[in-house]
């Protein structure tokens, strides 16, 4: 059974966990913490570079490393979790992520930093799933709507707000800042765990070493691939051959152990769940989408448009709040509206707001990237509450941890594949869009009679249309991948027919039955 208060079956009101809303605000202090770090340094990054005497690809190793580090050690919070204690656990993670965070902060070289990144990594990975138990665990099952959209709105209003925070942190101090930020957050996550997270006895159980290498090798093989794969040119490199190699092997080794071996590293019990597995799949596609556009929008909007960096926190801004909104108000439709609806609805918000954005032009003010930014916000807050809802509403309480570590895990996967083709496409159709349009330039071009006209002189005229057929030809390639992302919002519509109905059993809250 679950170790917070007895399991989630068993919790009849609020009463029975003394100090629920400190250990609340407590646990989600931790988890924001560390979705900030997600997306937080890579604006400092160039400062990084000249204070660490990076070179450019070197650099990037800041953001690969404490990736790559977090998605192996998320698979195994469900094991650690059983062997310390899911209290003690929570309370190493946040001491060791802040502490990781001030090393990383006085880091005076690259080699430095990348270690104390990895630390970080390590450390911060069992933050989001710990936190997504604990409210599951406080909370009786009718509140778990509420639960999930308060642990929702951190996990995605976090990254959203990230870029903006770590640049205003960096132009009015210093990139350090992006790691000192964490002090204060990280001692309050931490006295407000010690006073009031209840005690949790350790059940030690073996642990599956050879699931956990095949594992590791395959999420760390496959991160590496796509964090490294537009720089090394995809597959023309041998090291994105070798890594694609690493991770079909290893994720193909660790599927037909965990069905056959006695005592697997992952339970293969859970996977039998249709609600988990398609939840999976979702959250995948979703943390692809979400990503991917919070990826793709600042660098449209500084380099195309002009913003300065604070004016591109401020233009995206309303997204979050789109997403705050809607999860307030989906935490209390959960159990009186069917979860899948309110899941299609998202869904089909998203796939509005990514149509809307295909109509953006380099003339173009700041209204229609507020208004998709809104709507997009709305849909994907409609989406999350209810996905996380409905993806533990019929497995055993204790199973919920193991879940909660692969529900991070595919969300964070899904959002390295989700970066890495948008940014691989829109670097292809720049390209292709700059090529064609560029042939058509020649000196017989009426716009050059046009210039001329105006006294510039024929070089000079061809000089500012090719910057402004440069400029043209990204923006087509930008609405090229906003397309490709909303038809596969489209496409996953039809995975809700596979997620079984939530219905009411005795007016106790939502129990889970088919139709």
């Amino acid at each position: 059974m679950s170790a917070i208060a007895g399991s989630a079956e068993t919790v009849p009101d609020d009463t029975m966990v003394p100090h629920k809303a400190l250990i609340t605000i407590c646990i989600m202090l931790a988890t924001v913490m560390q979705v900030l770090d997600t997306t937080i340094a890579n604006v400092a990054l160039p400062s990084m570079q000249g204070s660490l005497g990076a070179a450019q690809d070197q650099i990037n190793w800041v953001l690969t490393s404490y990736i790559v580090a977090a998605a192996i050690m998320t698979p195994v919070t469900g094991w650690l979790s059983a062997r310390i204690g899911l209290r003690q656990l929570f309370i190493l993670s946040v001491v060791g992520f802040v502490v990781t965070s001030m090393l990383c902060g006085i880091a005076t070289s690259l080699d430095e930093m990348i270690l104390f990144r990895i630390f970080q990594g390590l450390f911060g990975a069992a933050l989001a799933p710990l936190s997504q138990t604990v409210l599951l665990d406080i909370n009786p099952k009718e509140k778990h709507g509420q639960a999930m959209a308060i642990w929702g709105a951190g996990i995605m209003v976090g990254p959203i707000i990230g870029p903006t925070l770590g640049g205003w942190l960096t132009e009015t101090f210093n990139w350090r800042y992006v790691f000192f930020v964490n002090l204060p957050v990280g001692v309050l996550a931490f006295a407000g765990m010690v006073l009031f997270l209840p005690k949790t006895p350790a059940k030690p159980r073996g642990f599956d070493f050879f699931g956990f290498a095949m594992l590791s090798l395959a999420i760390g093989a496959l991160q590496m691939m796509l964090d490294r794969g537009q720089e090394q040119d995809w597959f023309q490199s041998t090291e994105i051959w070798i890594e694609l190699g690493l991770a079909i092997s290893g994720f193909w080794v660790f599927a037909i152990h965990i069905f056959t071996a006695k005592a697997p590293f992952i339970d293969p019990h859970i996977f039998r769940d249709t609600n988990f597995v398609t939840a999976l799949v979702l959250i995948f596609m979703l943390g692809a989408i979400l990503l991917a556009g919070l990826a793709l929008l600042p660098p449209l909007l500084q380099n195309i448009l002009g913003y300065p960096v604070i004016t591109t926190g401020v233009v995206l801004a309303p997204r979050g709040v789109g997403t705050m909104a809607s999860m307030v108000l989906v935490g209390r439709l959960v159990g009186k509206v069917d979860v899948r609806l309110l899941i299609f609805t998202g869904l089909g918000l998203t796939a509005y707001s990514l149509y809307m954005m295909t109509g953006f032009t380099i003339m173009m003010s700041d209204m229609p990237i507020i208004l998709s930014g809104v709507v997009q916000g709305l849909g994907l807050g409609l989406v999350f509450v209810p996905l996380s809802t409905l993806a533990f509403a019929t497995l055993a309480p204790e199973e919920r941890t193991e879940a909660a570590a692969l529900f991070s895990l595919l969300r964070n996967i899904g959002s390295s594949v989700g970066i890495s083709i948008v940014s691989t496409e829109l670097l292809w159709n720049v390209a292709i869009n700059r090529t064609e349009m560029v042939s058509k330039l020649t000196a017989a071009n009426p716009n050059l009679d046009i210039m001329a006209q105006i006294g510039l002189d024929q070089t000079t005229a061809l000089s500012t249309l090719v910057s402004q057929v440069v400029s043209q030809a990204t923006m087509i390639a930008y609405v090229d991948d906003f397309k490709l992302m909303m038809l596969v919002t489209l496409a996953i519509i039809p995975l809700l027919l596979f997620m079984r109905k939530p219905k009411k059993a005795g007016g106790q809250g939502p129990s889970v039955a088919m139709d």
